[in-house]
């Protein structure tokens, strides 16, 4: 049977990006790479949106691609397995830059400033253009790498440590968090913090070999009003000693409270649907198919719409931000929808296969 609750964990954790980003856009925190606040406030209490979710919204999602591989395993092979992921992540982020993103590359650039620079030369221009695409894509960038790793490990644990693990009980799953802040520790890239290696793999790794179990599913549901109550105690903690300070950022998303938080929060979110939110309907199924186009797309339309629109001036403070949020999702859909019929660039830039188009055909 198809594990409903993990459809539903996509598509709303990707709405709360879209959100998320629509906020990030104006905040008042200093953070890089963004048009920066149109309001007047003097504290912007919308920006506590931002620490709310940031957090574990992405540790969320690498839970659930680890879940989801070893669930595709199951069925396939380790080459189909890793051609399909080379379909649907490695073509979007590499193939998909040329294609389509170098519009968003663009617009970040232009936001950044990164293209402005004297004396840079027009082919350092183009290359800067056409990576600062990657943007959001940076996910299903560390998603392909993981997803490589796995096979690897695979091919020497032989299942020995998975079945191992389906014995995971509450105690285990409390025991693992200072694991997390270990690896929150390690293998953080400099200068685009995004790309934090060792937190990401270790919690994909989590949904690989630990909550793909059944049995261990029904541990979170058991125990998700404690996960709920430590996940909202340390977020207020978060909020309380952080606000105001750049939160994606080193020291920060070092901090203990950072990672527990995150820990914490994604186990609360898992077990609550699994527990309340493994349904189907119309709308549910209409949001899973177009989780993936709304992720890639989003954000060109959040950027396109601060940065012509809501930063100079031309709607007012709230406008700009309903407008944008509009933009984002509205955006995103459109696109969706009309690059996910075009040949070539429905591959390109959405990874969608010939065999995927060949199985929706015939769904």
């Amino acid at each position: 049977m198809r594990k409903h609750y993990l459809d539903n964990i996509r598509w709303v954790t990707v709405a709360i990006v879209v959100i998320y980003h629509v906020i990030y856009m104006y905040n008042a925190e200093g953070i890089a790479g963004v048009t920066g606040r149109i309001t007047r406030m003097e504290v912007q209490y919308q920006d506590l949106f931002q620490y709310i979710v940031y957090p574990w919204i992405m540790p969320l999602l690498f839970i659930v691609s680890g879940i989801s591989s070893r669930l595709y395993l199951d069925k396939h092979s380790h080459k189909e397995f890793i051609r399909s992921r080379t379909a649907k992540l490695l073509v979007p982020c590499t193939i998909g830059l040329v294609a389509f993103q170098f519009i968003q590359g663009y617009i970040n650039a232009s936001i950044s400033g990164v293209t402005a620079q004297s004396g840079m030369p027009a082919v350092g221009i183009v290359i800067a253009t056409i990576l600062s695409g990657i943007g959001v894509l940076w996910y299903i960038q560390m998603l392909w790498l993981f997803s490589l790793a796995l096979v690897l490990i695979r091919k020497v644990e032989k299942d020995r440590l998975w079945n191992l693990c389906k014995k995971t009980g509450i105690t285990a799953i409390l025991l693992f968090a200072p694991l997390v802040w270990g690896a929150g520790q390690i293998l953080n890239t400099p200068i685009i913090v995004v790309y934090r290696f060792g937190l990401y793999f270790f919690v994909f790794l989590l949904g690989y070999f630990v909550f793909s179990h059944d049995e261990v599913i029904e541990v979170l549901k058991k125990w998700f009003m404690l996960f709920l109550v430590a996940s909202v105690v340390l977020c207020v903690l978060f909020c309380w000693m952080f606000f105001g300070y750049n939160y994606a950022d080193d020291p920060i998303y070092k901090a203990p409270h950072f990672l527990l938080y995150s820990y914490f929060a994604s186990l609360a979110f898992l077990g609550g649907m699994a527990k309340y939110g493994d349904v189907s309907n119309g709308f549910t199924e209409w949001m899973t198919k177009r989780s993936f186009g709304l992720y890639v797309f989003h954000y060109l339309g959040i950027s396109a719409f601060a940065l012509y629109i809501a930063k100079p001036g031309l709607v007012p403070p709230v406008a700009g931000y309903i407008l944008t949020a509009a933009a984002g999702f509205g955006g995103a859909y459109l696109l969706n929808a009309f690059i996910s019929r075009i040949p070539f660039w429905r591959w390109a830039v959405l990874g969608i296969s010939k065999k995927k188009e060949a199985e929706n055909a015939k769904g």
